[in-house]
């Protein structure tokens, strides 16, 4: 038997119905703040990956060559695609542009709970300038679609990059290596960010500095103690996120995302019943585009781990009813076949979710299969019934049953649904 390929899923029916579920909340979510879908291909030039990540991405990517002997690449994330996608057809737009984006990223890794090589990602760019009210706006969109899905336990931490990269450059760490260092504060890795820094010629002192600095943890009070125009900018964001309702932010200056296009604002959104892998969302904003042969423009963006967050969603007994049939129709005969295909196909073309024996059951073994179908109702029809031109209407879940005119069956149906 062949199997599916490692860190790959296959989703059945129920699972698949929750994912759509959860997948359109999102989206409605989104265009409620003016966001608009794009989608770009899975496929890329593997450059774009490497111009934005650097070469050691090469190691996680699915990379191979197509018959033209290009190097290509599946998409191990949707940031570089979108930005590809406006510096080719979207440059001049009027600005600020707002797009969002749902799909399949692949990244080669050892899978774990809620991690696996082929993982869905729901991001969004807003592509405009670099100010507090852009940066505003993203966070409280990202807060707005973890809540919209109904997660409760879940908090987001803002910092500012250009604290840490002040810090790193006073203390005589070289620019091409500033990176680095905040790659390993990023994932929390000290004594790897130590070594670096003594490789540097940074002192004890100013090692110790640093590392206050990303414990620097708190509600707006905090703000006092990260200085220059960095803490002046953050405190107006914080301002202007209480002024659209979104509470409980809190000012982190370890949160790094150690990535060098990051330029400022930071943030992340972590859910704590994922354990020590708790990241569900992470963001901030930057610039990119010229990277990839545009001009240089200002863009805040976030992506949301969908698979994480639906994992985060189940352990807080979050659970999603698949809706299952309206009606599906009943014989009580053979010779009675042609006439419930006729209603099926009209209740379907209605908008009415129905379905029909196609395996020729007895009239008591179809009935059960109705009801392990997860129909709501059973529309029977039988000998005496269509002799008044009427079926039998019952309720799967009480048992309580009318008869119904054919002419009137839509609109009765419509009326209990």
């Amino acid at each position: 038997m062949i199997q599916r390929p490692r860190g790959t899923r296959d989703f059945l029916p129920d699972e698949m119905e929750r994912r759509r579920h959860y997948e359109s909340v999102l989206r409605d979510t989104a265009e409620t703040f003016g966001f608009r879908e794009v989608q770009t291909p899975i496929f890329e030039e593997a450059e774009l990956f490497i111009l934005r990540s650097g070469p050691n991405i090469l190691n996680e990517l699915y990379a191979f060559k197509d018959k033209g002997d290009r190097d290509l690449a599946l998409r191990p994330e949707m940031t570089a695609s979108a930005m590809r996608m406006f510096v080719n057809g979207m440059s001049n737009e009027p600005r600020p542009i707002k797009m969002f984006y749902f799909g399949q990223c692949f990244r080669y890794e050892r899978p774990q709970s809620g991690r696996y090589r082929e993982f869905f990602q729901f991001g969004a760019e807003l592509i405009g300038n670099a100010n507090p009210e852009t940066d505003a706006e993203v966070i409280a969109m990202a807060a707005a679609l973890i809540a919209s899905l109904g997660l409760e336990g879940y908090r987001i931490r803002i910092g500012h990059i250009g604290v840490l990269r002040q810090k790193l450059s006073q203390a005589g760490v070289p620019s091409e290596r500033t990176a680095e260092v905040l790659q390993r504060l990023d994932k929390k890795m000290y004594d790897e960010a130590e070594s670096m820094m003594r490789g540097c010629g940074v002192s004890d002192e100013q090692i110790a500095e640093v590392f206050r600095l990303t414990e620097t943890v708190g509600g707006k009070e905090v703000l006092s103690e990260v200085p220059g125009e960095a803490g002046e900018y953050l405190s107006r964001v914080v301002d202007i996120l209480e002024a659209m309702g979104v509470a409980d932010i809190e000012v982190d200056l370890g949160v790094v995302r150690g990535l060098d296009y990051y330029t400022g604002m930071v943030f992340e959104a972590e859910a704590p019943s994922l354990g020590a892998e708790k990241q569900i969302c992470g963001g901030g904003s930057y610039t990119l585009s010229e990277l990839f042969g545009g001009e240089k423009v200002f863009s805040t963006g976030f992506a949301i781990g969908f698979d994480r967050i639906l994992l985060a969603l189940e352990n807080e007994g979050r659970t999603h009813s698949p809706r299952g049939l309206d009606a599906y129709v009943v014989t009580a005969s053979e010779d009675l076949r042609l006439k419930a295909s006729s209603i099926v196909s009209e209740l379907r073309g209605n908008g009415i979710r129905a379905d029909i024996d196609l395996m020729g059951r007895k009239m008591s073994k179809a009935m059960k299969h109705a009801a392990s179908s997860g129909a709501r109702y059973a529309v029977i029809l039988g000998t005496r019934e269509l002799e008044t031109d009427s079926v039998t209407v019952r309720d799967l879940s009480t048992g309580e049953q009318e008869l119904v005119g054919i002419p009137d069956l839509v609109s009765r149906m419509k009326d209990h649904l």
